[in-house]
């Protein structure tokens, strides 16, 4: 347990380290400072986690009425890429939301649990 504590944390500050490295470059290229450049990386993480949590709860919306919904569908109505439609329903899944019926292919569908 000891070992794994420590692995997380040396993974955390090696993240830490690694964004303000980044922080530090970009502020170098675009003359600002280290904390404006940290600050923008850190607000555009947020930024893109929010708007993957709003098509998410899109596509949850979607399933009203007991629909079950494909693949392709979910791709169409986010416009996002067949792999990106494939791991938002993976994270749903995971959440307890939905359920996937059918194994492989274009055989699969999702619906509410």
């Amino acid at each position: 347990m000891g070992q794994i504590s420590l692995f997380i944390i040396a993974s955390v500050v090696g993240i830490f380290i690694f964004v303000l490295v980044i922080s530090r470059r970009e502020a170098g290229r675009h003359g600002t400072s280290t904390k404006e450049e940290f600050v923008g990386i850190c607000k555009s993480a947020v930024e893109t986690a929010s708007h993957k949590e709003s098509r998410k709860q899109k596509v949850l919306a979607m399933f009203e009425g007991g629909r079950e919904l494909s693949n392709a569908e979910i791709r169409e109505a986010l416009g996002v890429s067949s792999r990106t439609a494939v791991r938002y329903m993976d994270e749903l899944e995971k959440e307890g939301k939905i359920e996937q019926v059918g194994k492989v292919g274009h055989a699969v569908t999702y619906r509410v649990k």
